[in-house]
């Protein structure tokens, strides 16, 4: 009975970590595609509710009975693949504004703010489409003083892999410390905006 009871535990274990790495997967496609607001489990819902009504309309139109889940897995793909599409319209979109962004930082830098302070900054010099994370992390910061942790809710709110390089660039300039940030931002800079010229030509 002790032998079951673990078993039946492991398995549980094993499912609770499975629905929770779900979880996470499915709010980090929400935060790519800039969705706020919605839990994972809401969209899943969403997803499910899609699939019966796919399915149904297909048994009330189609009445072929073996059709009907065919249609209803399909028809539960379509959020998935929609906000997939959106996050990678996002991701298109934010290359032309990286740049402007560390070209603000580095202004602040130059002008003898802090790293901390430069990036507060952004609240309001950073393009519109990216301010309203930079406002949070004001806010955090502001209200913490704790660059890090800050600075961690800052990358997860961006949620875009060329602002997780900025911010790795930030965080490691940090813990470095010296002169040498300007000119690991101007260089940044100057990369960033040479990849999005050649990927909006690919893309084009």
């Amino acid at each position: 009975a002790d032998r079951l009871m673990d078993q039946h535990g492991r398995h549980r274990a094993v499912d609770a970590a499975g629905q929770a790495a779900d979880d996470l997967a499915v709010a980090d496609l929400l935060a790519r595609a800039g969705v706020t607001g919605v839990a994972p489990a809401t969209f899943v819902a969403l997803d499910i509710l899609v699939g019966l009504i796919g399915a149904a309309l297909t048994l009330i139109l189609v009445p072929v009975v073996a059709l009907a889940p065919v249609a209803g897995v399909v028809a539960a793909t379509l959020p998935a693949v929609a906000l997939r599409a959106r996050a990678a319209a996002r991701r298109r979109a934010l290359r032309a504004v990286w740049p402007d962004v560390v070209d603000h930082l580095l202004s602040g830098i130059r002008s003898g703010l802090g790293l901390p302070q430069a990036i507060v900054t952004l609240a309001e010099s950073a393009p519109g489409s990216v301010q309203e994370p930079f406002r949070q992390f004001r806010r955090d910061y502001v209200r913490t003083a704790r660059f890090e942790e800050s600075l961690d809710t800052l990358k997860a709110n961006l949620a875009d892999p060329v602002a997780d390089r900025i911010i790795e660039t930030l965080r490691m300039a940090r813990e470095v410390g010296g002169t040498e940030l300007p000119t690991v931002l101007r260089s940044l800079s100057q990369y960033l905006r040479a990849d999005a010229a050649v990927r909006g030509e690919v893309d084009a």
